[in-house]
């Protein structure tokens, strides 16, 4: 089977990560989007393993919609040092 960009694949062995969408194919590994929702990298000696699935039976997560950016973590505020006066006014 020929692994390229836009071919989705079954893992046989896996069966519970569903159909998988190849997302990319760089050097010796292709990066395939399951529908169980996490993105796996098949190294190129293992593509035999992989078998022909019909593109019905890829479901894409929400995470993996090209449309829908992830959104950053808040960030956490600021310590602030406050300064600390003795009784006759000195700071420490």
């Amino acid at each position: 089977m020929i692994i390229k960009t836009g071919v989705v694949v079954s893992h046989p062995g896996a069966s519970a990560w569903g159909a998988g969408k190849v997302i990319e194919v760089a050097g010796l590994k292709a990066t395939i989007q399951f529908s169980d929702g996490t993105t796996r990298k098949i190294a190129s000696s293992h593509y035999a393993t992989l078998q022909p699935a019909d593109p019905a039976l890829f479901i894409p997560t929400a995470e993996s919609s090209p449309t829908e950016k992830a959104k950053a973590a808040p960030k956490k505020p600021r310590k602030v040092k406050v300064p600390v006066f003795l009784s006759d006014g000195t700071e420490l």
